[in-house]
């Protein structure tokens, strides 16, 4: 019967490399956040000395951006051949869905420089799919940075709004008295729709998604001819 190995084999065939280094970072982060990555922890999971950690990572922040850039390489990349709306909606579920599967991503990407080769290729797929779809350059910046500003604040909001959607109807029962409908009579209202079971409350992704695609056409140029 043959050996089992896990993470933190170190025997030969498993040489400590760049790639078990991030796979063994993302795993720490995923499950416990970024506050919890360190180099001493991670050396520490993958069985090894953290000074030989160095030998692949140049320091914290090196392995954030390679995390990042693993992360980017997830998301599902607009094509061009595709009609344009079809392919940023695509792009957008798939980042979404991503970044729910790796909770502490969306600040790493939002509070650094990210110039990894996965993530400069989504990058330039997504402008590309804009160009080609008949947004000026300008525009197109402008589009997929809406875009993923939505995606960006929908993710931080699901992943941090302190009720589960089962739990919905509760926390209306139990925020009903702090809203008096002399006071707010349109948020009593609404939350009376929520514990009736007439409205979830559930936020919906997609809706605002929509919302930003449907608005764009626009903002297209009438002629094929590009700045």
């Amino acid at each position: 019967m043959g050996k089992k190995t896990n993470a933190t084999d170190t025997s030969p065939s498993f040489p400590l490399n760049r790639e078990r280094i991030l796979a063994a970072a993302m795993q720490l982060a995923d499950d416990h956040g970024i506050d919890a990555l360190s180099m001493r922890k991670l050396a520490q999971q993958l069985g090894v000395k953290a000074m030989s950690l160095y030998n692949h990572v140049a320091n914290k922040d090196d392995l954030i951006d390679g995390m990042v850039d693993i992360v980017a390489s997830e998301i599902e990349v607009p094509d061009v051949a595709v009609d344009w709306k079809t392919a940023m909606r695509s792009r957008a579920i798939s980042a979404h869905r991503v970044l729910l599967r790796h909770p502490w991503a969306t600040m790493a990407i939002v509070s650094r420089a990210n110039v990894g080769p996965a993530m400069l290729r989504y990058v330039d797929a997504t402008l590309g799919c804009l160009v080609e779809a008949g947004f000026s350059f300008e525009m197109a910046d402008h589009v997929w940075n809406a875009i993923d500003s939505h995606i960006y604040g929908f993710t931080l909001q699901k992943l941090n709004f302190p009720f589960e959607e089962a739990e919905y109807v509760e926390a209306a029962q139990q925020h009903v008295a702090m809203l008096p409908v002399d006071t707010y009579p349109y948020l009593n209202k609404l939350t009376h729709y929520v514990m009736d079971g007439r409205y979830n409350g559930i936020h919906d992704f997609e809706f605002g998604l929509e919302l930003l695609l449907n608005s764009l056409d626009s903002f297209r140029k009438t002629s094929d001819s590009l700045v």
